[in-house]
């Protein structure tokens, strides 16, 4: 998807002197975009039984599908070979080489999950509007786990297979549009939670046998619950809350003597935790500043478990194998895609298991980021996520983007970006704006858009352009803004309230009408509906006046800057009206519009044919509108 971002690295080259720094810039190579998406993304990395294996997924072949890398030797072969479903590996079936995997129909976001076996494939919830996700397996390895809206299309019901012969088995019936978080090795006791607007939330101990609902959370607590594990004994579960903090911290629950212990807290947000099969390790992951950080502990010692330094390396993923002698390591950089590493616990060695960056590229003409931050117009110190071109300097100076995330809520962080290091080769600057109302930065932060979206978080974004505009090696007569979904809807209330700050603006599936968008969210959302109206506004009453208010749609005779605008006709979330309608309207004002239109996409682009077709014709876009060179 466009709406996530990248990086905390120092770039190395703002060491060098003036003139290494003339020298570096001739040194730079530019790249094709068929170049950089000659990369290969990967997602997942699940051992099997035996540790012989680990089960991921890439888009080597165009589009996502299943393959597997022989740990004895690394050699890797494909498993699947869909031409135009994205196929996600989920795990082996334990004890197998079987294995489930989920994907949707050309990004309309209703995955399935399906069997895959030596001889066949196997659909295992095949409702025609049914919506199922994988929920994990049984420590015995006999059940799988997964939820569904087969029964009710708003909310989604607790299931369970069997592994021999895949019969399906309810275990809770979701009729008040409760969410599952977690559920005990035992199946006695599940974690419920409740989303009541978009910072708070309850959580629940629901008991199946004596059907006993448990509110854990308190009523005071303006403050959010995230379930994360039972333990194997069934007596304790973890969570994640920021209850009277900034961040979010693990928490421990004893079931049986209502008592609970702070497991660990630092000064940034925990995003998850987990315990291995047996308890032996204990997995901590922090979002730090945009970049993640991994710690182990011994879960019985709480001694803290060294492992080698991976250099520039940010870990976004980690998984132990169930006989907890190895671990899967998923490691990427600002200018490198991600790559599966494999570390022994035992003779402590890391073994790199993938390499994802063509060779054709030298990571060393790649932009580094770095973490800034700016004032804003209130004094508020704004966060950002920054890529200099290696070419600019006062002599040669650049243009640039605003680059503006989705969410509401998300967070520009570390990771390689293809599109983004594209168009900071070609010579354009990014400033990647964690605006108020980002995740990372606590809760205070988090809150400050809520009910005031288009207003503080838009000025936090034409404030960023004021950054960029300060730095000498920019040309501020050549700036623009452009952003996805959420970001999208800046990049268009960008141009419609703020029409001379930014010279051009690129949406990505973005929202132009939030009266209808809040109207026809998909139905499986309907567990986070009040919270959302909560954040955003609600259409059916008042709130509708402030919704116009802020829509472009409404507005859109105030665009006189150059847009283009991209969309899946797919997109269950931001639908295609959306942005047909804008495009219109923006023609009638005489105003160069270019539109671009996938006929097998979501919300989100992951077809590599289809991101490059988007992301090459952005750079056209920007080089005519910004830089000014003709076609």
């Amino acid at each position: 998807m466009r709406s996530s971002i990248l990086v905390l690295l120092l770039p190395a080259f703002m060491f060098l002197s003036c003139s290494q720094e003339v020298k570096r810039t001739k040194e730079v190579k530019q790249y094709s975009i068929n170049q950089f998406y000659k990369n290969v993304n990967i997602s997942g990395g699940s051992f099997s039984t035996n540790d012989s294996t680990l089960l991921f997924s890439n888009n080597k072949s165009g589009i996502y599908n299943a393959y597997e890398i022989r740990l004895s030797n690394d050699s890797i072969q494909p498993l699947t070979h869909s031409p135009k479903f994205s196929i996600f590996a989920e795990g082996y079936v334990p004890g197998t080489q079987n294995f489930i995997y989920s994907a949707d129909q050309e990004g309309n976001e209703r995955t399935h999950l399906y069997l895959k076996t030596n001889e066949s494939v196997k659909d295992l919830t095949p409702g025609a509007k049914e919506k199922a996700m994988f929920g994990g397996w049984s420590h015995d390895g006999r059940t799988m786990y997964y939820v569904s809206n087969k029964r009710d299309p708003r909310f989604f019901d607790l299931y369970k297979m069997d592994t021999v012969l895949w019969k399906t088995e309810m275990i809770y019936q979701n009729n008040n549009g409760l969410d599952v978080g977690a559920f005990s090795n035992s199946e006695k006791y599940l974690l419920l939670t409740k989303a009541i607007t978009s910072s708070k939330n309850d959580l629940f101990l629901y008991d199946r046998e004596s059907k006993e609902m448990k509110k854990i959370s308190k009523d005071s607590a303006n403050s959010n619950y995230y379930p994360l594990q039972f333990t194997n004994d069934n007596r304790s579960f973890y969570y994640l809350t920021n209850e009277g903090g900034e961040f979010t911290y693990v928490m421990k629950y004893n079931i049986f003597n209502n008592t609970t212990e702070k497991i660990f807290e630092t000064n940034w947000d925990v995003m998850y935790m987990y315990l291995s099969y047996n308890e032996k390790y204990r997995v901590i992951g922090i979002n730090q500043d945009g970049k993640n950080v991994l710690k182990i502990f011994d879960n019985k010692t709480n001694q803290e478990i060294d492992f080698p330094e991976i250099k520039d390396g940010d870990i976004v993923g980690a998984n132990i194998s169930k006989n907890e002698n190895n671990m899967c390591l998923t490691v990427g950089s600002s200018t490198s895609p991600n790559n599966l590493y494999v570390y022994n616990f035992h003779t402590k060695k890391l073994k790199q298991l993938t390499n994802t960056l063509n060779p054709e590229i030298n990571s060393g003409d790649l932009a580094k980021a770095e973490v800034v931050a700016f004032k804003s117009f209130d004094g508020k110190e704004i966060p950002a996520i920054y890529y200099k071109p290696l070419n600019a300097s006062a002599d040669h100076r650049v243009p640039a983007l605003v680059w503006v995330h989705g969410g509401p809520g998300g967070q520009s962080r570390i990771g390689f970006n293809p599109f983004i290091q594209y168009l900071v080769n070609h010579g354009y600057a990014i400033l990647a704006v964690n605006n108020r109302g980002s995740s990372g930065y606590g809760q205070t932060f988090f809150k400050l858009d809520d009910r005031e979206h288009g207003g503080g978080d838009l000025m936090d974004c034409v404030y960023g352009k004021k950054y960029l505009a300060s730095l000498d090696y920019i040309d501020s007569t050549k700036i623009g803004i452009l952003g996805g979904s959420y970001g999208g809807f800046m990049t268009l209330a960008a141009l419609c309230f703020h029409p001379e700050v930014f010279d051009c603006g690129v949406d990505f599936f973005g929202v132009a009408n939030w009266i209808r968008t809040l109207k026809s969210i998909p139905s499986y959302w309907a567990s986070m509906r009040d919270a959302l109206y909560a954040e955003m506004g609600n259409p059916n009453t008042k709130d509708s006046v402030m919704l116009k208010k802020i829509s472009p749609l409404f507005h859109a005779d105030l665009i006189t800057k150059p847009l283009m605008v991209l969309q899946g006709v797919n997109d269950p979330r931001v639908m295609k009206a959306e942005s047909d309608e804008i495009v219109q309207a923006v023609k009638e004002n005489n105003v160069p519009v270019k539109y671009v239109v996938f006929p097998d996409e979501g919300h989100g682009f992951i077809k590599k044919d289809n991101e490059i077709k988007a992301d090459s014709s952005v750079l056209v876009f920007l080089n005519k509108h910004l830089k000014g060179e003709s076609q």
